[in-house]
């Protein structure tokens, strides 16, 4: 029900958005030179326009990469398409060959183009793949289910896709998966075992230092989660009948512990527009263009999600199994271990990362290596100037090291 309250919701405020853009392009172009009274109603109109969300992936605008003082064309290649993702390809043509990296991006609400600042950053030095998810509410319901061992198997055939000698990145919640997929691997001695293995900012142990999601994912049964929070597709889509979590139910959940920040940025958009600021105006809009692109999930994947990893902490008790395995991290005995953790995040905490290292118990010493970001918060640890300029540096170098 409360999918089709949302969908009548959106339908209704329809028609006032495209009235808004229809007024924008009669003038927005020309705001700058008007009286401020219309530059005030343009902004106005902007802001209404934009009362919405997006259900489509956006691009990830990378064109290009700048690599040794030269600009490189990058071009956007699907190298393996299964129902629920696919492995994506930012090709290049460079002279000599550089490490590949899989970049696992989190199945949360968002799409992986959230990630598309990290992406354009590595690309400087590496081969990038990254796991694109798509949004369940348009995969057929023939397509079969999700969960999180589904996610575990994806990330083993993507590695295999990109074959041996490759790396593999992990960026918040799918810590946990690919840390499972890389035990998996090491122990059957696949091919494609990467070798380093970076996970920045995920719950691989909840229970070190909680944080409000950990909390609200801990504090209620799996049944209020089923009553509460999934809901069927509407008929109108190509997943009609699925049950999902909602993308907009969790982007409201992210904006609800921010809403103050959130209140203050759009605020600032507004009085930038009615100024004739479009240049900083355009840094926000080009920001919530992408928060608010989101993306449903299956009902299987997201209460696994909230009973194994976060109720559970199956992987930290040595609990977790794949496909009737259990999953056993101390079979890494070759990937290089780089944990991250940014020390103002308030959705994965100080250690939860780091947990990786105690149960990574077979790595050698010098394999192993933990990064604290004093000064950024979860989005900072892997997009933004810190990211850039502090964290990349110590990535790359991991990289390196295993050449």
């Amino acid at each position: 029900m409360q999918y089709a309250i949302y969908q009548g919701f959106d339908d209704f405020f329809a028609p006032l958005r495209t009235s808004a853009l229809m007024g924008l392009s009669f003038g927005g172009e020309r705001a700058g030179a008007f009286a401020p009274m219309l530059r005030r109603n343009m902004a106005s109109l902007e802001m209404l326009s934009r009362f919405k969300l997006s259900h489509e992936r956006p691009p990830y605008g990378i064109r290009s990469v700048t690599i040794d003082n030269r600009t490189v064309p990058v071009t956007e290649e699907v190298v393996c398409d299964l129902p629920y993702g696919q492995l994506l390809h930012f090709k290049r043509e460079v002279d000599t060959p550089q490490p590949k990296v899989l970049v696992v991006a989190p199945l949360s609400g968002h799409f992986a183009t959230l990630l598309a600042g990290t992406v354009k950053v590595m690309l400087r030095d590496h081969d990038v793949y990254i796991t694109d998810w798509k949004n369940a509410r348009d995969v057929p319901r023939s397509a079969g289910k999700f969960g999180v061992e589904d996610y575990v198997e994806y990330v083993i055939r993507f590695m295999e896709e990109i074959g041996p000698g490759g790396h593999v990145l992990a960026v918040c919640q799918p810590c946990v998966q690919a840390l499972a997929a890389v035990a998996i691997m090491s122990e059957d001695r696949n091919p494609a075992t990467p070798l380093s293995m970076t996970l920045m900012a995920g719950p691989v142990d909840v229970r070190e230092s909680p944080t409000g999601v950990n909390e609200l994912a801990f504090g209620k049964p799996l049944s209020w989660f089923r009553n509460n929070v999934i809901a069927s597709v509407p008929f109108r889509y190509p997943g009609a009948g699925r049950r999902v979590y909602p993308g907009f139910l969790q982007l409201t959940a992210f904006m609800t512990m921010n809403m103050d920040r959130h209140m203050a940025q759009h605020k600032r958009m507004y009085q930038l527009l009615a100024d004739g600021d479009t240049e900083e105006a355009a840094k926000i809009k080009d920001f919530y263009d992408e928060y608010f692109a989101v993306l449903d999930l299956t009902e299987e994947f997201y209460i696994e999600t909230i009973d194994r990893v976060f109720q559970q902490a199956q992987l930290a008790r040595g609990e977790m199994t794949y496909r009737g395995r259990r999953v056993n991290p101390a079979a890494i005995r070759h990937t290089a271990l780089l944990t991250v953790e940014g020390g103002r995040d308030d959705i994965c905490g100080l250690g939860q990362t780091s947990a990786a290292h105690d149960l990574c118990a077979s790595l050698r010493p010098h394999l192993k290596r933990h990064h604290l970001q004093a000064n950024v918060g979860h989005y900072g640890v892997f997009n933004g100037r810190r990211w850039e300029k502090e964290i990349y540096p110590v990535v790359r170098n991991t990289i390196l090291a295993t050449l």
